[in-house]
């Protein structure tokens, strides 16, 4: 289930930086998008997308891009989580350049403000509601301490820990991850519905037990009383609901600026562009 959440994570990090052109795949020195802070020692999968990519290849050489085996294997690793399903438009081809810098500015951080992720979303064509049944993705897989420990002991310079913190959750969490402990140990983003894909990550925003900054403020800032608050209500007491509009909102984050017709190319692999 872990690797699941992580192609699900490789695509929409594809699409926010350039679109989905799988630029997110290529090798290459520290001034790649794999060097970029949201993704260095955490982005995982390529070698599945490797695998696919070279049975692919063995079929039909030269004619589906890295780009739509990554929207692909997103789509079926939330099928195979027990989410929904959804038709994956194809045709994408793959870009030929892999800007970190670019990744660094475009890519949500789960220590941002919501005014900020907001509007990240919005620079790329998606809206609110993207922004809610998006984040919903984090209903499978894990974070490293390191992604929320800000919240567990001396939040924003107070000393005290982030308020918003269910009592239990957080204890266990400081016992987790201590300080000047490992920051690399892993938990679970959906507390008490690991591996399965459902509306159990709402539910959790409700009791204060959202895992990252990023995942609570949806619910407990004071800019989601006029912005995201009720759409995580709404998600969590319907789990219908939240599926349609989660898999409406991965068609349109899979359209961002798409390559087509004879723009960028087929890689033969993911991982370089064609020589």
């Amino acid at each position: 289930m872990r690797m699941a959440a992580s192609l699900l994570r490789l695509h929409f990090h594809d699409c926010f930086v350039n679109g989905c052109d799988a630029s997110v795949l290529l090798d290459g020195d520290n001034s790649t998008e794999k060097f970029a802070l949201a993704n260095v020692n955490s982005a995982r999968g390529f070698e599945v997308i490797d695998a696919i990519k070279s049975a692919v290849e063995s079929s039909c050489s030269g004619v589906v891009s890295c780009a739509d085996i990554l929207a692909i294997a997103a789509r079926d690793s939330v099928v195979l989580s027990g989410g929904p399903t959804w038709r994956v438009l194809l045709g994408r081809r793959d870009g030929l350049v892999s800007n970190g810098t670019l990744a660094n500015a475009a890519l949500p951080s789960p220590f941002e403000a919501l005014d900020a992720i907001i509007q990240k979303f919005v620079d790329v064509g998606l809206n609110i509601t993207d922004v809610v049944s998006l984040s919903g993705g984090h209903t499978i897989g894990l974070a490293k301490c390191a992604t929320f420990d800000n919240r567990l002991f001396n939040f924003s310079g107070t000393g005290a820990p982030d308020s918003t913190m269910e009592a239990t959750m957080l204890a266990d969490l400081q016992s987790f991850c201590p300080v000047n402990g490992d920051s690399n140990r892993f938990t679970a983003l959906d507390r008490n519905s690991t591996d399965l894909f459902d509306n159990h990550y709402f539910k959790n925003l409700l009791n204060g037990k959202g895992l990252l900054g990023s995942d609570q403020i949806l619910y407990s800032s004071d800019l989601a009383v006029s912005t995201t608050k009720s759409l995580v209500e709404s998600y969590s007491s319907d789990s219908k609901l939240f599926f349609n509009d989660f898999v409406n909102s991965m068609i349109k984050m899979g359209n961002i600026s798409p390559l087509t017709g004879t723009n960028g190319e087929i890689r033969k692999n993911c991982r370089a562009v064609n020589s």
